[in-house]
């Protein structure tokens, strides 16, 4: 069974988006191609437990095992070796990334203390999106009691599109809370079930 968010995009985003921009083929109509999850741990180096613990969060939020990543060259500043661990990434698609998207917009954004809506100028010229989160305790799948450090984490929302206010359209009618707008809400009986 198709992801909610997925099932709505279809079904009613897709025919806004090609009736707000004209688009007369479906294939022009942009859509999300993929979602990456970026935590950045400089002192894992001096802390194997550190990344062990990050790794293991983010495989609970997206369920699906993260990538550590490396550092490509020596920075003497900050005390990295080339090869040291300095992040931990994953990079969702299809229906996974239906349901965390699902999750981030409805379930784990709503709690973060004094929300005013996200912004709506993170977007990078090319039709991508940006979100940053300053404390991993938003997402339901964390357990307070285990967590060995708060650290945040970058969300990038890759989408098809190479302009901004096509992202911005399509972001919105998935029910991104932009701030100062009203947020589309995901609605009707067949989407209200969570996704199977």
């Amino acid at each position: 069974m198709k992801p909610r968010l997925q099932r709505w995009y279809e079904e009613r985003v897709r025919a806004r988006l090609m009736e707000q921009f004209g688009f007369t083929n479906p294939f022009q109509v942009p859509r999300l191609e993929k979602i990456v999850l970026n935590v950045g741990a400089g002192e894992a180096a001096k802390n194997p437990k550190l990344l062990e613990s990050i790794v293991e969060e983010l495989a609970a939020i997206t369920g699906q095992r993260p990538v550590v990543t490396r550092a490509r060259k020596a920075i003497s500043n900050f005390g990295i070796r080339q090869g040291m661990p300095v992040g931990v990434m994953v990079t969702l698609r299809g229906a996974r990334m239906y349901e965390f998207l699902d999750r981030l917009i409805n379930v784990a954004i709503p709690r973060i203390r004094d929300f005013r809506g996200v912004s709506s100028r993170a977007f990078d010229g090319r039709g991508n999106y940006t979100l940053g989160i300053k404390e991993q305790l938003i997402f339901p799948e964390i357990e307070y009691d285990k967590v060995n450090q708060i650290h945040g984490m970058d969300i990038v929302m890759v989408t098809t599109t190479n302009k901004d206010d096509e992202a911005l359209a399509l972001l919105r009618e998935m029910g991104m809370p932009f701030r100062g707008e009203q947020p589309v809400v995901v609605t009707g009986a067949e989407y209200a079930g969570a996704a199977d």
